[in-house]
């Protein structure tokens, strides 16, 4: 790859009305149904990766990750998760879009640009080496869609040019910020997550749903100020 040995070099980070029109653009892709259809993908693997890389770190080994062609996708470890770190666990995957889109716009404020297309590349060979090791329990269409998804951004990093690859740094941080609001507010109570938290906890639904709302809505705010002001 052309780049990969300038990883650790910075660009400068874009002025803040093109950061903005990248942001709108981005707008655009996660709230245009079209769209959307095809960028809903990118938002269930950082959610489900989420609970995995959470839960592994916790010491509770993953033993599934299915992401489905609908857009959702589900993730089972080989023991239950409970107690606290079980209520941690259920909990960080609404918010993994958000984290994972605020990570990036830190590294882009520090003008860490390219970078962050090569961490996603990282996180995406992680998430299909655990969808491959659990093709034996469930057949996920993520060993379809995450193999594109990576093969577009090898081809992105080994032919297009700085200047567009610091463009689509910001436009997937921004996918990521975006998308993690709308689906927050979209499943609202509805998740599967609040239920599952709900019989963990007692505590009900809409509380877990607020927080992820305003998680999110949060990450929003502060991905601006990284990116734009």
């Amino acid at each position: 790859m052309r780049y990969i040995g300038g990883v650790g070099i910075t660009q400068t980070p874009l002025p803040g009305h093109d950061a903005a029109a990248i942001g709108i653009a981005a707008f655009v892709v996660v709230y245009a149904k079209s769209l959307w259809s095809l960028a809903k993908h990118f938002e269930v693997m950082a959610h489900e990766g989420m609970h995995a890389i959470t839960g592994t770190t916790l010491g509770i080994r993953v033993r599934s990750i299915e992401l489905k062609r609908t857009g959702d996708g589900g993730t089972t470890y080989r023991v239950p998760a409970v107690g606290g770190r079980g209520v941690l666990t259920g909990f960080v995957g609404y918010l993994g879009p958000s984290t994972f889109g605020l990570a990036a716009a830190g590294l882009i404020s520090l003008g860490f640009i390219v970078a962050v297309l090569w961490l996603a590349v990282v996180f995406l060979v992680v998430l299909l080496l655990t969808l491959l090791r659990s093709f034996r329990y469930v057949r996920s269409f993520g060993c379809v869609s995450v193999p594109v998804t990576l093969a577009l951004f090898f081809v992105l990093i080994d032919y297009a040019s700085v200047s567009l690859q610091v463009v689509l740094a910001y436009g997937m941080t921004w996918v990521l910020l975006l998308s993690g609001f709308r689906v927050a507010v979209e499943h609202w109570t509805g998740a599967s997550d609040a239920g599952n938290l709900k019989r963990r906890t007692h505590l009900p639904r809409w509380l877990w749903a607020v927080l992820w709302v305003a998680g999110t809505l949060g990450a929003v705010y502060l991905g601006w100020r990284l990116l734009v002001l």
